[in-house]
């Protein structure tokens, strides 16, 4: 038996994975952003979760409870890794909304990029419900959000 709970925050670009990921951190949470260097460029232009670096870290039993953040086609291969999968959502246009207000994060002002994105939202964010065991809307207030999540590891 692990005596850490894993929890994948996952979901779509502009869903608050960064932002309820530095939320739980001020909150005292061992809580991780895939993107703060957990990834490795692909040719293709996509990002993977880097493999090795990611399985050390599920294999560290550091903290009572561990967040990680994130959302890369790779990903499937460590869902057994996980206690709970948490899918992270908001609509369309609040995702559209917030990736181009963000500052800090580029990635989706392209156009190339946006569009990107929103296949994704149409095309991959299903598949990601289907795997989750839960969902939790982003459009409630930071607090809000936060407080669903942890009520679904008893906190």
């Amino acid at each position: 038996m692990r005596s850490v709970i894993r929890v994948l925050l996952t979901g779509m670009s502009g869903t608050g994975k960064s932002t309820i990921t530095r939320e739980l951190v001020a909150r005292g949470y061992r809580a991780i952003d895939a993107d703060d260097g957990w990834t490795l460029p692909q040719p293709d232009g996509t990002q993977h979760w880097d493999e090795a670096a990611v399985t050390d870290l599920l294999d560290t039993d550091d903290a009572d409870v561990l967040f990680f953040a994130g959302c890369e086609e790779n990903m499937v291969a460590f869902l057994p890794c996980f206690d709970i999968v948490v899918l992270l959502s908001a609509p369309r246009d609040v995702i559209v909304q917030r990736i181009t207000e963000r500052t800090g994060n580029d990635f989706g002002k392209d156009p190339t990029e946006l569009a990107r994105i929103l296949g994704d939202l149409a095309n991959v964010e299903p598949r990601l419900r289907a795997i989750a065991d839960h969902e939790v809307d982003t459009t409630n207030s930071i607090d809000q959000v936060v407080a669903l999540i942890l009520a679904l590891i008893g906190e």
